[in-house]
């Protein structure tokens, strides 16, 4: 069976991210700074600053062992955080366009404020 989720995989569209997560095959990882997920976050999503995920922090209990889809703003953090996962062997991917594009796709968001956390 093919997996979206191996070292090297494509990036996934917020819809496809949405699909996978929400189906339970993988774990959304935030990996942006925390006002930004206290602005808005994924229903459902962990959340592990890439700065503490650098520094050598492991991955919330609930998504040690299993597929991570990571997102952050605007995707850049979040493939640099699927590396530094896939580099310690967890299967890792990110989505496109982080949260901005996540929002514009009409994906749910939850916080204080209900935005994608991009204005934080």
């Amino acid at each position: 069976m093919f997996s979206l989720f191996r070292r090297g995989a494509d990036r996934l569209t917020p819809r496809q991210a949405h699909r996978q997560t929400g189906a339970g095959q993988a774990v959304l990882l935030d990996v942006r700074e925390l006002p930004e997920w206290q602005a808005g976050h994924a229903p459902g999503a962990l959340h592990l600053p890439l700065s503490r995920l650098a520094a050598g922090a492991a991955l919330p209990r609930a998504a040690q062992g299993r597929p991570v889809v990571t997102i952050c703003r605007s995707g850049n953090r979040s493939r640099t955080a699927a590396g530094l996962l896939a580099a310690r062997g967890t299967e890792a991917t990110d989505v496109v366009g982080g949260m901005t594009a996540w929002a514009r796709a009409g994906l749910p968001v939850t916080g204080d404020g209900g935005t994608s956390g991009g204005d934080a």
